[in-house]
């Protein structure tokens, strides 16, 4: 079933339990495990274990898993969904707390613009998405109209007083939603229910892959001296890309010219009175720092170009930021490869997750490409298409979405007004732009919208209308106030003071955040049978 709303495809697939399979898949080896490899192997037993398919996931003993990602889009509600897994399960087995959307702090110096919230949208946000659209439109144009996008949604308004985006039943929009969560937990829940449902599970360390003579993957060997054969092999061995990188020599494309972060350290702080609803990006000297709570504690980082900062630097800022310069708090410094291969399903083996690719976490998209990647394949399968045409046509959409992916976050770095490093400075100056971006960029700044490009998807592919223009808008990409002109009556047409009577209104429907995760087992089995499908 699919909506969309803004033209934002929100899908849940459900498997087609006529799908003939092709006679070549009898049996798929998931080689890793962590989030990558769990939700991948719920993903496709939800649709292939009927089929008679047998799925294996063999995960080393010895390789640990990165695990800081603890933030999600709201697609990841659809994916516990499509599986039937509700979230008094798995919430509070993995201290996971409910996401509006994300405050960017610091990013901008431009007065009145120097914070912005991105949300989620909703249902809610059709009655003042066109209020919105329009302010800022005309603003871009000259006319001194306010244009703040925290001022138009909801779920800024959710975020703002730490209210959970979960309505009383009586009110009658549903709000999207995403979770900040312990990523290492969520992999040990999924690898739980993964088994329970069907998927076979092996601890043993895989050392190198063998190929067939036509160039395929026949087998993977094991240090503990076994070789496992499948027809079909999914690669989710993280940075290493054992397979589809070194085995199959998948050629990788860097964004090391659009995206200078490589680098991250991360420590723990203690949570306090209060769970917000957001997550906080601000930005500091050399990158951004990320805040996320989770029930029990809260998650920092450091996310920064190694290029521009050590990482002794690095820690030595967080620590002072979050008041830990005398503690032995330990922090966990971590490495990045940005970009992504040219190939994610190559011959018979698939990508998933970051042997595939990454792009740094500022928009929590991980998971995303892991649920997308994962549900595209499954696509082909059900169809019984594995020709090369096919995956030409899958390598194509997934690197599609990862380019759009890129070029939004990008505009994050671009847009900023910070001049008080080398970093902010060359960041502003990068002109390793696709052409869709400066496309966008060039209508913008003459004053024309970019709406009708943006919701044919031929500039700013991959997000929505609203997006570009939350991070336009916030981002305070507007003629100086100096420059501004009176609005015309076409052009104030809208009073915010409407706008503001409807969002506090409907804000009084809502509960605070920590109240609400400390019943949330009783709220969902009163409503058990209240699956959300748009």
């Amino acid at each position: 079933m699919t909506a969309t709303l803004f033209n934002y495809s929100y899908s849940f697939k459900q498997p087609k339990k006529d799908a003939s399979m092709p006679p070549t898949i009898k049996k798929i080896v998931i080689v890793g495990g962590g989030t990558a490899g769990w939700m991948a192997a719920m993903i496709l037993a939800n649709s292939l274990l009927r089929q008679g398919v047998e799925i294996l996931l063999v995960e080393s003993p010895v390789v640990g898993i990165i695990g800081v990602g603890e933030g999600s889009t709201p697609w990841l509600r659809g994916f516990f969904d499509s599986l039937g897994i509700e979230e008094a399960e798995w919430m509070p087995e993995c201290n996971a707390t409910y996401k509006c959307g994300i405050t960017f702090d610091k990013w901008s110096t431009k007065p009145g613009f120097e914070s912005y919230f991105h949300p989620f949208a909703s249902m809610l946000d059709n009655l003042t998405m066109t209020q919105f659209v329009h302010n800022a439109q005309a603003r871009a144009n000259g006319a001194d109209l306010h244009a703040h996008p925290n001022r138009f949604f909801i779920a800024s308004r959710l975020a703002g007083k730490n209210l959970a985006p979960k309505p009383n039943r009586n009110f009658p929009f549903d709000v999207w939603y995403g979770y900040h969560f312990d990523a290492v937990l969520v992999g040990e829940f999924l690898h739980k229910k993964a088994v329970e449902r069907g998927v076979k599970y092996r601890s043993c360390h895989v050392t190198h892959a063998n190929l067939n003579e036509r160039g395929e993957i026949a087998s993977i060997a094991t240090k503990e001296g076994e070789t496992i054969t499948a027809d079909f092999f999914v690669d989710c061995t993280g940075f290493a890309g054992m397979l589809i990188q070194k085995t199959l020599a998948t050629p990788y494309v860097g964004f090391a010219n659009n995206l200078f972060n490589d680098s991250a350290v991360a420590m723990p702080t203690p949570l306090g009175d209060t769970i917000p609803s957001q997550t906080l990006s601000t930005a500091l000297k050399h990158g951004w720092e990320w805040k996320i709570p989770l029930t029990n504690r809260f998650g920092n980082g450091y996310v920064y170009s190694s290029a521009f900062c050590s990482a002794d630097e690095a820690e030595h800022e967080l620590r002072e930021r979050l008041g830990l310069l005398e503690s032995d708090t330990p922090a966990r410094h971590l490495k990045m490869k940005i970009g992504r291969v040219t190939k994610h399903w190559n011959k018979n083996c698939l990508a998933v997750g970051l042997s595939q690719g990454f792009i740094e976490p500022l928009e929590a998209t991980a998971l995303l490409f892991i649920q997308r990647t994962a549900t595209g394949f499954v696509e082909f399968v059900e169809k019984g298409d594995l020709s090369e045409a096919a995956q030409e046509k899958f390598n194509q959409r997934v690197n599609e979405h990862f380019e759009g992916t890129r070029d939004y976050i990008v505009t994050h770095y671009k847009t900023n007004s910070r001049t008080d490093t080398d970093y902010w400075r060359a960041n502003a100056a990068n002109m390793n732009l696709s052409d869709s971006l400066q496309q966008l960029y060039a209508t913008w700044m003459a004053g024309k919208s970019i709406a009708a490009g943006v919701g044919k998807q031929v500039i700013g592919k991959g997000y929505p209308i609203f997006s570009w223009y939350c991070i336009m808008s916030g981002m305070g990409i507007f003629p100086d106030q100096q420059d501004l002109r009176s609005a015309t009556a076409d052009e104030s047409k809208y009073d915010m003071a409407e706008i503001d009577n409807l969002l506090t209104r409907s804000a009084a429907n809502f509960r605070d955040q920590k109240d609400l995760l400390r019943d949330i087992p009783k709220k969902i089995e009163e409503n058990a049978l209240q699956i959300y499908f748009w």
